[in-house]
């Protein structure tokens, strides 16, 4: 096992991982940037490195940077978290080839379920049902032409994305030819590579996916799904595993599709297998994201198993073979935001001047990667932190959730927790109904009507 492990992230994924790293006795090294000098990670981690300037351009995104603060600091290896560069095959590159171990997929793996295009031509040849779409766009007229053949309502979205950036609803020709230059530049933007494509809307439709594991010996181990339908343009607010409207049969099937993916292209470490079930509960694949989860602790609720344990173990070359065990009990977790949901979420900047989070309790945790006294600063996510229950039962579960927010509060900033509360006391979102454009479709519209800004 490494004796000491770069985190090249920063806020509630650096501490998690800087959390198991002390756990095992694994001597953690913090990366930050000036605007992060007195972050939480800086302060929990056993060592901490300076890599840039506020921007995540200069820090956080710098490649060079991270690794050479890696190599100065004597770290082994280089877990990479969430965001920033931990889908970036040259960042992968430069750090194994740099000697240190990189704690996720090989770089051919990023390339090739990175690019959600090439992906889903992988899943094609895997014999994956995929959802009918395109080929590789690069401009209007070919989009145009792919739109008439496959039919509207179409999803146009970013090869190279995730995370809802470049994705776009279009309801016809006209929507297209709107909306394809934006979604484009946004694109480029945000991955470097305007490369769109098309996809069939499936609606009503759940989102659910499955978090896999696998181990340099060929070991695959999947795990009960997460259903994350609740979600605001693409963007997911609410998850849960495992996904209330599905029987073990179902889930059996789901979980052997996930296992042939990962297995058909040789994947390692962890990985999320994202797909769309229609009404006669039918799957799709959508995508593979290459590396841990924002929602991965409801996995780790319902199996007992540290997620992040099992990425270090894979990385140093353990034989980790997990077994599937139906999930036990209900996991729930609510992202707390620092965004203005009466100004249509608009994000926020300040100070936290109070913080406190819900009392503990079983079946209740927080992961967050601030403290009272912090800033919440423009040049990064804005989540303060993840709101997690566990319950023997559904029902018991979204009453802790319920007393989570309750108990809540934060000033100095505006945050999501009153819409998260009206939210679960919906009967769509409390009967485990909601679909994937239930919360723009129906909950939002509604609940702005009953919430107009002062």
């Amino acid at each position: 096992m490494f004796k000491k492990v770069l985190v090249a992230n920063r806020g509630e994924i650096a501490v998690r991982i800087i959390q198991t790293l002390r756990e095992m006795g694994i001597t953690s090294v913090a990366v930050f940037s000036n605007a992060d000098r007195h972050s939480l990670h800086v302060t929990l981690a056993d060592e901490a490195i300076c890599i840039g300037g506020p921007r995540a351009a200069d820090s956080y995104l710098n490649m060079r940077n991270v690794v050479s603060a890696a190599i100065l600091s004597g770290a082994e290896a280089v877990h990479p978290g969430f965001g920033f560069l931990s889908e970036n095959a040259e960042f992968a590159k430069l750090v194994t080839d740099a000697g240190l171990a990189f704690i996720g997929p090989k770089p051919t793996a990023i390339d090739q379920m990175g690019d959600k295009a090439v992906a889903r031509q992988t899943m094609i040849d895997l014999g994956v049902p995929v959802i009918p779409g395109s080929h590789p766009l690069q401009d209007v007229e070919t989009a145009l032409a792919a739109g008439e053949a496959i039919g509207y309502p179409l999803m146009l979205k970013a090869s190279a994305g995730g995370g809802g950036k470049g994705i776009r609803k279009l309801t016809d020709a006209a929507a297209l030819k709107a909306e394809f230059a934006g979604a484009q530049a946004e694109a480029q933007a945000a991955f470097g590579d305007p490369t769109m494509y098309l996809e069939k809307v499936i609606v009503p439709a759940k989102h659910v996916e499955v978090q896999v594991l696998r181990d340099m010996h060929g070991h695959t181990s999947v795990f009960p799904e997460r259903d994350c339908s609740l979600q605001r343009h693409s963007q997911k607010m609410v998850e849960e595993s495992p996904c209330p409207v599905l029987t073990s049969p179902e889930r059996r099937k789901l979980l052997h599709l996930a296992a042939t993916i990962a297995e058909g292209v040789d994947y390692l470490n962890a990985g999320t297998i994202e797909f769309l079930m229609d009404q006669q509960h039918h799957f799709y694949f959508m995508e593979m994201n290459t590396r841990i989860q924002v929602e991965h602790p409801i996995t780790e609720m319902v199996t007992g198993v540290d997620l992040v344990q099992a990425q270090l173990r894979v990385a140093a070359g353990d034989e980790v073979a997990l077994t599937t065990p139906e999930p036990s009990g209900v996991a729930i977790e609510c992202r707390l935001n620092a965004e203005d949901p009466y100004h249509d979420f608009r994000p926020d900047v300040g100070t936290l001047e109070q913080l406190r989070f819900p009392t503990g309790g079983m079946g209740l945790r927080v992961d967050t990667g601030v403290a009272p006294g912090d800033k919440i600063s423009p040049y990064y996510d804005a989540m303060i932190a993840k709101l997690i229950v566990h319950g023997r039962t559904r029902d018991e579960a979204l009453a802790k959730m319920h007393r989570a927010l309750i108990e809540l509060h934060v000033e100095g900033v505006k945050t999501n927790r009153d819409f998260a509360l009206a939210l679960f006391q919906a009967p769509t979102v409390l009967a485990g109904k909601a679909d994937t454009a239930y919360l723009n479709r129906d909950f939002l519209p509604k609940w702005q009507s009953a919430n107009q800004p002062v």
